[in-house]
């Protein structure tokens, strides 16, 4: 190294210095000095840029900061203060390019993200600025940042707290206008219930669940029965399916005896991580809580259904819950000798799930808020998964259930297309926004 370049990055050394310790007049000056004998410093560029939009200098900023990105153009930083220069002269397209191509390099530059919703906002693209927004928000917030002034960086909180307002104003109104159809044609009080239950997904009204042992994760819709277990008398399709246990016995057994198509229900049966996460545990050794679906998050199992055409055609009879991307949800559930399902919450109480057991050897049931059942075969039983439910199988054998899901009986024609309509919707919302989807178990 030329004694030349030692003097440069020392030079650099002591503007970073001054910069970190608050000194920005005198780490600007060094850095305007250095680019005096090397003009082709990016780090200096986009330093006194950032000083120049701060004075409102926005042509000599843009300038430097397109000079560093020709030099580096790989560094999103650069490419993230140019979209904010560009921000601030109004010139949202520019803006939202430039964003893109920070976003290129580092697709979780939290910082790049927000702005860039700034840029939508600014081009009159509310609902896309939504997305960018809560895509922003969800990600930082999920790492602990800008939860609070004490975790948001001072020049960063104006801009955190406008984009939270924003989302706060435009999420409900998509939401809202997604069911607008359905208050046309049912009437405006049709969709009431449901309405208050977004409103409780968005934390603008408290779930006030009328029975303690009940937690939605993900859609509670208020104003329904609340009870771990329904009477028969409410599913009279009960009957047409205990009607075809032994059938479907019979596909379950092919299934057991050539597990192709069985999975791990949780996604894997690490007991060591499953008990951690409190999931399922074991008294006998190993345990598994396996399954062999038929739908999932609405997708069909094709290749299963293939291998139990009977069983498949008299799912076809009955009032499942549809829903785009989540419902229905029917599937075997196999839990082998010892195993232990864990208390745990379901994500909705607008619909129901109800077991068709299959294989029941002793010692094997179910308790869903407190309350114990133990399954008989053939005989189906519905109840409310929001309560905290657990399941067991003490036994040295097998246990195997059919697990599908129907809407509450309470709610009305109107409801369920509102709750698909909307639960679909928040989907693609958070799709967009490239944030976790809800819940879906």
């Amino acid at each position: 190294m030329t004694e030349a370049l030692q003097a440069d990055e020392a030079r650099i050394n002591r503007a970073r210095a001054h910069a970190a310790q608050h000194r920005i007049a005198d780490a600007e000056a060094l850095y305007r000095d250095i680019l005096k004998t090397a003009p082709d410093t990016p780090e200096a560029l986009n330093f006194v840029a950032m000083c120049a939009l701060s004075r409102g200098e926005f042509a000599s900023a843009g300038r430097d900061l397109e000079h560093a990105a020709r030099l580096n153009p790989t560094e999103p930083e650069i490419w993230k203060n140019l979209g904010i220069v560009h921000l601030a002269q109004r010139h949202g397209g520019e803006a939202l390019d430039a964003f893109d191509r920070a976003l290129g390099l580092e697709p979780m530059h939290f910082a790049a993200r927000l702005h860039r919703g700034a840029a939508l906002e600014q081009l009159g693209r509310a609902d896309e600025a939504t997305t960018a927004y809560f895509g922003a928000l969800s990600a930082a917030q999920s790492r602990g940042k800008w939860r609070s002034d004490v975790t948001t960086p001072p020049g960063l909180r104006p801009a955190v707290k406008h984009a939270i307002a924003f989302v706060n104003l435009h999420r409900k109104r998509l939401f809202m206008e997604l069911m607008q159809p359905l208050r046309d044609k049912y009437g405006a009080g049709a969709l009431t219930r449901v309405e208050q239950g977004l409103e409780i997904y968005l934390e603008e009204r408290p779930a006030n669940y009328p029975d303690p042992r009940q937690y939605c994760k993900f859609f509670y819709v208020p104003g329904l029965t609340a009870t771990p277990y329904y009477p028969r008398e409410l599913f009279p399709w009960h009957a047409e399916l205990e009607q075809h246990t032994d059938t479907i016995r019979a596909e379950l057994l092919d299934v057991l005896g050539r597990p192709i198509g069985v999975e791990p229900f949780l996604g894997t049966n690490d007991n060591t991580l499953l008990k951690e996460q409190n999931l399922l545990a074991g008294t006998r050794g190993h345990a598994e809580w396996n399954s062999f679906f038929f739908h999932r998050h609405g997708e069909v199992f094709e290749q299963n259904a293939r291998r139990c055409p009977r069983t498949t055609a008299i799912l076809a009879s009955l009032p499942l819950v549809h829903i785009r991307g989540h419902a229905p949800e029917v599937l075997f559930s196999i839990l082998t000798p010892g195993s232990h399902i864990l208390k745990h919450h379901g994500v909705t109480n607008s619909r129901l799930v109800t077991h068709l057991p299959l294989i029941i050897p002793e010692d094997c049931a179910i308790s869903v808020g407190g309350v114990e059942h133990a399954w008989q075969e053939g005989r189906c039983v519905t109840f409310d998964d929001t309560f905290e439910h657990e399941a067991w199988n003490r036994s040295d054998k097998v246990r195997a259930v059919m697990i599908l899901d129907s809407w509450h009986p309470d709610l009305t024609e109107a409801e369920r297309e509102a709750v698909a309509l909307l639960v679909g919707g928040i989907g693609d919302f958070n799709q967009a926004a490239k944030v976790d989807a809800p819940p879906k178990d």
